[in-house]
């Protein structure tokens, strides 16, 4: 029996699934979901003796607790081989759905780069818009179609415990937080499945780098010359300084760091009026 256990795993653990997943993406989260219909149909071509069950609990499909939510349950069986699997019904945020819409908070990722304003005391990101530290977000009650879906995923993720396609649960278990990595599927030269992460941190700072080199363009640039001439810098000298033709070349965070060290540009750059 352990042998023939083994085997099963070893059958479908060395499929390839990469062409059949579809990635869904909500905020830093990022999910790869196996399509049902095609794990079932492949494991149906490997193996005669195949079935799954709903489990079933006073003719629902389903447990409910008010406090925790939905949780389905799945059970398949192959070549004699039985495993049990379990799924809480959640939304595209990983929540756990209720009878009742509820709401929630989470951190919110441009408070980072929030400044506080001088005149009203909040705080406002670069183009003064008001940014609080934590967004309030709502989990919509569930329906039937979503723990219908929840059902199927669930049978998908009973198959993984058969080898097909584990790899996509690999960092299933990461704990939450500001760290917490996505799971990226990349094959490898061989074809092969191979898991890595990626940093979300260290995305969000890449993408930070390319906005800031970006140029602040004619409109911004009417801005930024009154605010230089209005705080005494010659924004010919700024450009000149700079190394660069005209105000508008000037990149986000050069505009950035002009408007932090205005003293330092106007020491450098003085505005000086003409006579006559």
């Amino acid at each position: 029996m352990e042998t023939k256990d083994i085997s099963v795993f070893k059958t479908l653990n060395t499929i390839n699934v990469n062409g059949h997943t579809e990635k869904k993406k909500t905020g830093n989260t990022e999910l790869t979901y196996l399509s049902w219909s095609w794990a079932w149909a492949e494991v149906k071509k490997q193996f005669e003796d195949v079935s799954f069950e709903i489990k079933m609990f006073d003719g629902l499909p389903y447990i409910y607790d008010p406090n925790t939510g939905y949780m389905v349950f799945t059970s398949v069986t192959i070549d004699g081989q039985t495993h049990d699997m379990w799924l809480p019904v959640m939304d595209g945020a990983n929540k756990a759905m209720k009878v009742e819409p509820y709401q929630y908070k989470v951190k919110n990722p441009n408070f980072k780069y929030a400044r506080k304003d001088p005149e009203d005391g909040l705080m406002k990101d670069r183009y003064g818009n008001v940014q609080e530290e934590f967004l309030i977000k709502t989990c919509e009650a569930a329906s039937m179609m979503d723990i219908n879906k929840t059902i199927m995923r669930c049978l998908v993720k009973n198959l993984a415990m058969f080898g097909l396609g584990l790899y996509i649960y690999a960092g299933e278990d990461l704990p939450e937080g500001d760290d917490q990595k996505s799971i990226v599927e990349k094959p490898d030269f061989n074809g092969d499945p191979q898991e890595y992460y990626q940093d979300e941190e260290s995305k969000a700072a890449q993408k930070a780098e390319q906005v800031g080199k970006q140029k602040i363009g004619d409109d911004r640039a009417k801005s930024l010359t009154s605010e230089l001439i209005k705080n005494g810098a010659d924004p010919i000298k700024v450009c000149q300084w700079l190394g660069i033709k005209r105000i508008a070349d000037i990149t986000e965070g050069q505009q950035v760091s002009i408007i932090k060290q205005m003293d330092k540009v106007v020491a450098q750059c003085p505005y000086e009026k003409k006579e006559g």
